[in-house]
Order: structure tokens, then C-alpha cells, then sequence
């Protein structure tokens, strides 16, 4: 699986194919944006100056037109259909039980407390170790009702790119840290159907449904973020270190072994520990605060790792849902609930690994086609004109000396790509 995750994230990071895709979807999400601000201007339109961007109007309440499409989605059995497809592929590849790939195709579509809904009859009779599986896929990928909001904070590419990586990490870390086998008898899948309802009745509950989840998110942001401010001041004015930066020391050499250059591994640290200890909208707006200082590579490495539920609020949620849904297993996820974060954790890590290893591989490439290069003109002293090694296109190439490895060029969207010398 893990070379399947290296040939998705090239295709998805360094083909014309990727970028078309990733383009796309995109765009679909703009579009759905577009038509979630009518709602939201003609209710709250009034209420911000010209400029502004309020946080909680213009990135959460389109949570809840998102939230109605995928209720239309489920009530037309739809999704349901699209997440049976995906989950009987993915045994295909991982070797895994129907239930367990099921399971990691709907979290990532309905979310990380709902998908156990859809698995309600099967919870009493799952053994322990099938169950934090279960768990540990819910917490590693995000559902697609938040993916815009992410989308106006990081990449796009860089979300579409960790939703597919975390999906399939999910299962390597798995079977590494809780391994099984599931035998044909064990190997059953069933799903729970919903109960049906008029078509205005659902559409009436995912509107609160998708408003309730606004309103959390917010709520945490407004606790998460006043205690942070306020535990970095008083550690600044006692010692003259902030509580991000004591973190940033600690997750250092965890941005290191992902690939970030060693100039910037502690603000990547500070920001990899605010994603564990409080949630990932937090630590992306922390990104976005430090994003002009930190070089392209270091932004996609730490916006994948950005993209998943891996956090401590996490393991009370999932713990909430099961039990809610099961009496027997009502204590059994709260039992492993710090293995189920230190397993979710692993996936946030590997995938922006394997996303560092691409980019370091294709800068490796691109030096050994420059130096050989027989189609290379020189323009000036620092600026050249070669034939990408992606796209066979001549394009202008800067040379620039730096001290660490960054990104080669800026993904095909111009003609013209960045060239980056290694200096030792």
C-alpha cells in the first residue's frame, strides 16, 4: 500500500492529470461555496464592512448547505452506493475485512461519528481489535461536509492530496500497530439503513444537523484560541517563551524526519503540536499567520499533515458515538483511546512523508535532466530555458541558491518553474 500511496501522490502532485483533477474538484467546491454565501448573505449579509472575512460566516455556515447535499446524497441512496463501491475496491488492495474498508470509504464521507451509524448492527459483535481499527480510520481521514472550509484555508491540492494518502495510511499503520486476520465467516458487512423520511423531514434535519456542527467548531475555535493567547502570555511575561514555540522544541524533530528544511522545523512543530492539543482549524490559521515566511515545501508537508481529526477532542467524540450506539462497547474505545490517537497521529505523519519523498525524488530528477540537458539556452546569467522533464515543454528556469532543498517548479500552472540548487 505504501507504493500505492507514492503513485497517488505524484499523479496527484506532479502530473497534468493530478492538476486537471485536483482543478476540478475544486472548482465543484467554489461553486458550492458560491451557492452557500446566498444563504448566508441573505441572512447575516449586513453584519460585516466591506473587506472583512468573518471566520465563522465565510468558512463554517457553508457547512450546512454541504451538509444538505450529502442528506439528499443518502436519502436517494446515492452515497451509500459510492461508499459500498470504494470500500469492496479498497479489500481488494488492502487485504482487509469488507467492514474495515467500509468503514474508512464513509468516514471519510459522513463523518467520523456518523459513519458508525451505518455500522449499528455490527458494533455489539466486534472484537476489540477490529473495533480500533474502525476508530482509527474515522480519526485519520475528515469528512467531505468540512473540505471547503479547509480548502479556503490551506491548498486544495494539498487537501485532495491528503484525503486519498490518509485513507490508505490508515490501513498500513493499522496492521503494523493492531495486526488481525479476518476469516471468511468474520468477513460480513452490514450496513444499517435509515429509516425513511419524507424528503422535507431529512432535508429539515441535516440543515440543524450542518448548523450544529458550525456551531461547535466555532464555539471550540473561541475556547481553544482565548486559552492559547492567554497561556502564551503568561509564559511570555514569566519566561519569554510562548506555549507554541515549548511545543514547536518538542514536535521539532518530527517536521525534520517529514522532510521540513532544518531553518523551519520549529514553527512546523509549533503547528504539528496545536493540531494535536486543540484541532486543525486552529493550527490552520496558525499556518496561515506564518505561511509568507515558510517555503513552499514546508507548507505542503505541513498542510497534509494539517488535514485529519487526529487530536485529543477527537477520541472523546468517536468514544461518544460508539457509546451512544453500543451498550457492550460503550467503555471499550475509551480503554484504548490513546492508542487510537497515537495510531491516527502515525497516519497524519506518514502521509506528508510520502509527500516529501515525491518532492525530494522528482528535484533529483529534474537536477539530473538539467545537467544533461541538451535543450538548455542561456538567457541570462541566472535565468535559462530547458525542456521540463514533466510535460516535455521548454519552460524559463530560475536558478536560485539557497540553503535546503525546496520545491522545483510551481506545478505546471505557468510556463515558467522554479529550479532550486542544492548548496551544502
Amino acid at each position: 500500500m505504501i507504493v500505492v500511496q507514492l503513485v497517488l501522490s505524484y499523479l496527484l502532485l506532479n502530473t497534468q492529470f493530478g492538476l486537471i483533477l485536483i482543478t476540478a474538484i475544486a472548482d465543484v467546491f467554489s461553486k458550492l461555496l458560491e451557492y452557500a454565501n446566498e444563504g448566508v448573505i441573505f441572512v447575516f449579509g449586513g453584519l460585516t464592512n466591506e473587506g472583512q472575512f468573518p471566520f465563522f460566516l465565510n468558512v463554517l455556515l457553508p457547512i450546512v448547505f454541504i451538509s444538505v447535499l450529502i442528506g439528499i446524497l443518502q436519502h436517494f441512496k446515492i452515497l451509500p452506493f459510492i461508499m459500498k463501491g470504494i470500500g469492496l475496491l479498497l479489500s481488494k488492495i488492502n487485504g482487509m475485512g469488507k467492514l474495515e474498508s467500509y468503514n474508512a470509504a464513509a468516514s471519510a464521507m459522513v463523518g467520523q461519528s456518523e459513519v458508525f451509524i451505518t455500522v449499528k448492527k455490527q458494533l455489539d459483535k466486534l472484537p476489540a481489535h477490529r473495533l480500533y481499527t474502525l476508530c482509527a480510520s474515522a480519526m485519520s481521514t475528515v469528512s467531505m461536509s468540512i473540505v471547503r472550509a479547509y480548502m479556503t484555508m490551506i491548498e486544495p491540492k494539498y487537501v485532495v492530496t491528503a484525503l486519498v494518502l490518509n485513507l490508505f495510511g490508515g490501513f498500513i499503520i493499522s496492521s503494523i500497530i493492531n495486526p488481525y486476520t479476518v476469516t471468511d465467516d468474520e468477513d460480513i458487512l452490514e450496513i444499517q439503513e435509515d429509516e425513511k423520511q419524507a424528503f422535507f423531514e431529512m432535508l429539515g434535519e441535516y440543515i440543524l444537523d450542518g448548523f450544529k456542527v458550525a456551531v461547535i467548531v466555532g464555539a471550540m475555535l473561541i475556547g481553544f484560541v482565548s486559552l492559547i493567547a492567554a497561556i502564551n502570555n503568561i509564559l511570555d511575561l514569566a519566561f519569554g517563551i510562548t506555549f507554541q514555540e515549548i511545543l514547536g522544541y518538542i514536535f521539532a524533530p518530527l517536521a525534520f524526519i517529514m522532510g521540513v528544511p532544518f531553518a523551519e522545523i520549529i514553527p512546523a512543530g509549533g503547528i504539528m503540536a496545536t493540531k494535536l492539543v486543540t484541532n486543525e482549524f486552529v493550527a490552520m490559521m496558525d499556518l496561515a499567520k506564518l505561511a509568507p515566511d515558510m517555503s513552499e515545501r514546508t507548507l505542503g508537508i505541513i498542510s497534509v499533515f494539517l488535514v485529519s481529526f487526529a487530536n485529543f477532542s477527537s477520541i472523546g467524540i468517536i468514544a461518544g458515538a460508539v457509546k451512544g450506539l453500543s451498550e457492550k462497547q460503550e467503555n471499550t474505545v475509551a480503554r484504548f483511546g490513546l492508542k487510537l490517537l497515537y495510531g491516527a497521529t502515525l497516519v497524519s505523519l506518514l502521509s506528508p512523508v510520502i509527500v516529501s519523498f515525491i518532492k525530494i525524488m522528482i528535484w533529483i530528477i529534474c537536477q539530473q535532466h538539467w545537467s544533461r540537458s541538451k535543450h538548455r539556452s542561456v538567457i541570462n546569467q541566472n535565468i535559462y530555458l530547458a525542456e521540463c522533464p514533466l510535460c516535455k515543454r521548454n519552460k524559463t528556469v530560475y536558478i536560485f541558491y539557497i540553503r535546503y532543498i525546496g520545491t522545483y517548479c510551481n506545478y505546471f500552472s505557468s510556463d515558467t518553474f522554479y529550479f532550486l540548487l542544492y548548496v551544502s
